[in-house]
């Protein structure tokens, strides 16, 4: 209504809004309790002089209306006055109408406006001042409006105080604004207590000051305590609302969907928050192009949404809208602000790219490879060099032997269409392709008005030529079996002339052959064998031995295949047992794993079978085996086996039933790794057994006791007779009178110093030399004419030199036997004990 809207804010300043205590009740008739309020005796136009809360008297009342033209009221209760307005007297009421139209129903509030003259006196010094417990002064809610125009100085309110109802009181005041900047903005009138502002304030400086007011006796008395007195500056609508940018710049996709978010523009205002002087509204004032209207912003939140389907970047790729903000909640005499937003269009792939034409035809000499026959433009209205516009092309049919591949231009977006492999006339005079388009970006779902495929044919004509042999296919196959005859003939490869389909004219010339295993026939290709074949020394793959095969025609024209020789097994390799030697840590090994590997193929190979071959009872009864798998076997010693090396000879045998033995040196070891066995063997060189120690030891024993012998005989035949003093110092030379031999030096004492090979020499020549023969020892000595020099002369021999020699003796009567030496060396060795001599 006219009558309850805001005053002008041009208008004088706003007086005290004097709110006291408002009490209003809801009657049972039709009228409302009235409403009390405490003005000056002079108001000014357009000043609020109080609120009625007359909700809690009609509350579903939608129509407020003053009955007194001199006030105005407003929805929210707030009182002003229409006009300057002067009380003629203590009192003067005016009637507020409540009306609800829905029910119409209406109610009466009555405002009864007082103004109270006070009677002041002096306080004597001797008199009490009365104080009461509650505050006594009248702390009066004050504002004033921002940037008011005056007069100045301008009337905000009186401070009162109740000590002044009996004595004279004098006022004053402090704070922000009177004695701390900004200084001198209010003053009071000490007599009063009217409260004056000297100047406008801007509330974006200053929204509310905190005086304190002070009430006091002429001589000094405090009538009451201080008054906190805060004064608020009331707002005005004198900021314009800004936007945060002056220009922005957003985009959107051209496939957008209807209510899209392009962006969002924000605006502020200086002026009081949470009240109609920043309550904004956005609104679009023009776009450019301008029709059709594609974008609307929400008046509230400033979001900018797309309200058409029809954004085309290939029509138009930008716009530009004039953004409007306007506070008062965007009323007609609200204060604007203004904004350009551009809104680019993003390119989506809406656009399929298309063929100029539906069909083409080219040609391409045959055998050509590896060459462009044809090159294919499109057309493609999306953004240039992006995903959208890039084409990639597709062989959908006919190419399904691979011959030809498509490639895109990356510059020109052209279809480079290429030959791959080699065509033959004779097979395939014309070929038709299928040929499809599309781009590297997936074409958008919601836009149907073409199909995101583009097709074309493609006619490729291939040209005859005249062409040598041709080897197809490239490898063909022959079987031989291995270890064939030499000689033996086989079919070879077969080349043919691509014109007459025959082989007819065509020479045949081996390139390559490993083993030089084949010789082939120049005129139809067969093969023979030069040598034997042996599949386990060619070591082919997948059992192929592979022969390179040159065809020549008769103008000298060439191709070249391979012959692959399948060599069929034949068991001609026994298995083979890969160890020669181990070693068995006693401490660690119960047994040891031996394997064995077969160079024939698996139908004559694996699973051996393992065995002891022809063992001896000692290895029989020691050593066992058993299977571990296919191509193991477990060998295992009793608990009691010695440690030694033994020789072990296991036999194994393939699945056809060749065999093959090996002897195994198997070292059995106190050891508790084979390393160490073999480290202490290096160390200790060649280890003996306990029965060569013992034959050592009793060798050694045996030609101890014939030197003790020996010198016992010598000292007890110098005890008897002399020798003659020439031939003390005499050497003995015996000689073989029989056959030529080595000539044997014998000392007088009757010591060797010269080795003899015959044994009919004299004794000398003999001493320590015994044999072991079947379990016997016997000693050889000489059995000439004399053992001594002794026994020389009394079997009537003369005692020379020459006699010692001794005549003519049989050889086969020339050793003694044990208990023959025993019995001659006794008596002597009981002649005389020889010192030290330990039997």
């Amino acid at each position: 209504m006219a009558d309850a809207a805001p005053p002008s804010p041009q208008l004088g300043a706003r007086c005290a809004r004097l709110l006291l205590s408002l009490l209003v009740f809801s009657l049972a008739g039709e009228a409302c309790e009235n409403v009390i309020l405490n003005v000056p005796s002079k108001l000014e136009a357009d000043k609020l002089i109080g609120r009625v809360n007359w909700k809690e008297c009609f509350r579903s009342a939608n129509l407020i209306r003053s009955r007194d033209p001199d006030f105005r009221v407003l929805h929210d209760g707030s009182v002003y006055t229409a006009r300057a307005v002067e009380l003629p007297s203590e009192k003067r009421a005016f009637t507020i109408w409540l009306s609800d139209t829905q029910t119409e129903t209406q109610k009466e509030l009555t405002v009864v406006l007082e103004h109270r003259k006070k009677i002041l006196k002096k306080r004597h010094t001797n008199e009490t001042v009365l104080r009461r417990s509650k505050r006594r002064w009248a702390p009066i809610p004050c504002s004033m409006q921002e940037n008011s125009l005056g007069p100045f100085p301008l009337f905000l309110q009186q401070v009162q105080s109740d000590a002044a109802q009996n004595y004279t009181v004098f006022y004053s005041i402090s704070g922000r604004g009177v004695d701390q900047e900004p200084l001198n903005l209010f003053f009071i009138d000490r007599d009063t207590g009217n409260l004056f502002c000297t100047r406008p304030v801007d509330r974006e400086e200053y929204d509310v000051f905190d005086l304190i007011a002070y009430a006091s006796t002429a001589d000094g008395y405090s009538a009451d305590l201080p008054l906190p007195l805060p004064i608020k500056v009331e707002d005005e609508n004198d900021n314009h609302p800004i936007f945060t940018e002056a220009i922005y710049n957003f985009e959107v996709p051209e496939s957008s969907r209807l209510g899209t978010t392009v962006g969002v523009v924000c605006a502020t205002d200086r002026d009081e928050p949470d009240t109609m002087h920043t309550r904004l509204k956005y609104s679009i004032v023009e776009q450019t192009p301008k029709a059709p209207g594609l974008f609307s912003v929400h008046p509230n939140t400033g979001v900018i949404t797309t309200v058409s389907h029809y954004l085309d970047r290939e029509v138009v790729d930008k716009y530009t809208l004039i953004m409007k903000v306007q506070d008062m909640d965007g009323q007609f005499f609200g204060l604007m602000g203004t904004s350009t937003c551009i809104i680019t269009v993003k390119d989506s792939n809406d656009n399929a790219p298309t063929f100029r034409q539906n069909s083409y035809e080219t040609s391409v000499e045959e055998n050509a490879y590896n060459v462009q026959i044809l090159r294919i433009p499109i057309e493609d209205k999306d953004l240039i060099n992006t995903a959208n516009w890039r084409a990639n092309f597709t062989i959908l049919k006919g190419n399904e032997n691979g011959y030809f591949e498509i490639i895109t231009d990356h510059v020109t977006n052209e279809g480079i269409l290429r030959v791959v492999k080699p065509l033959n006339y004779e097979e395939n005079r014309q070929v038709v392709l299928e040929i499809g388009v599309s781009n590297e970006a997936p074409f958008v779902r919601d836009v149907s008005r073409v199909t995101s495929m583009n097709r074309a044919l493609v006619t490729v004509q291939v040209r005859d030529q005249d062409e040598g042999p041709e080897c197809n296919p490239e490898a063909q196959y022959v079987r031989i079996k291995e270890n064939s005859a030499v000689g033996s003939k086989f079919n070879g490869y077969k080349a043919y002339d691509p014109e007459n389909k025959n082989s007819n004219d065509l020479r045949y010339k081996k390139l390559h052959d490993p083993k030089e295993w084949i010789k082939i026939d120049e005129t139809s290709g067969s093969i023979m064998l030069s040598k034997i074949l042996d599949r386990e020394a060619a070591a082919p793959q997948y059992d192929l031995y592979n022969i390179t095969v040159l065809a020549i025609d008769k103008d000298g024209r060439s191709c070249t295949g391979t012959l692959a020789v399948n060599i069929e097994d034949v068991n001609d390799n026994a298995p083979e047992i890969l160890q020669d030697s181990i070693v068995i840590c006693k401490q660690k090994m119960a047994y040891t794993d031996i394997s064995a590997v077969d160079r024939d193929g698996p139908v004559y190979g694996a699973p051996f079978h393992f065995s002891l071959a022809n063992p001896s009872p000692e290895v029989n009864k020691i050593w066992t085996l058993s299977k571990v798998n296919d191509t193991a076997a477990r060998l295992s010693y009793q608990k009691n086996a010695q440690l030694q090396e033994y020789t072990v000879p296991v036999a194994v045998k393939d699945r056809g039933g060749q065999s093959a033995t090996k002897v195994l040196r198997v070292n059995l070891c106190d050891c508790s790794h084979p390393s160490q066995c073999v480290s202490m063997a290096r160390s200790a060189g060649v280890v003996l057994g306990k029965w060569a120690i013992l034959a050592i030891l009793l060798g050694i024993a045996l030609l101890l006791s014939v030197l003790l012998t020996l010198v016992c005989g010598v000292v007890s035949a110098r005890k008897g007779k002399q020798f003659p003093e020439d031939l003390a110092q005499q050497n003995l030379i015996i000689s073989n009178t029989e056959a030529p031999g080595d000539d044997r030096v014998c000392s007088a004492n009757g010591f060797t110093t010269q080795t003899a090979n015959n044994c009919n020499q004299r004794f000398c020549g003999t001493v320590g030399s015994g044999v072991r023969n079947g379990g016997q020892e016997t000693i050889e000595m000489m059995k000439g004419g004399q053992q001594t020099l002794d026994s020389c002369h009394s079997a009537g021999h003369h005692h020379t030199l020459d006699s010692c020699r001794g005549g003519h003796v049989e050889t086969e009567n020339c050793r003694y036997t044990y208990s023959e030496w025993h019995n001659f060396t006794q008596p002597r060795l009981g002649e005389e004990p020889i010192r030290g001599h330990t039997g």
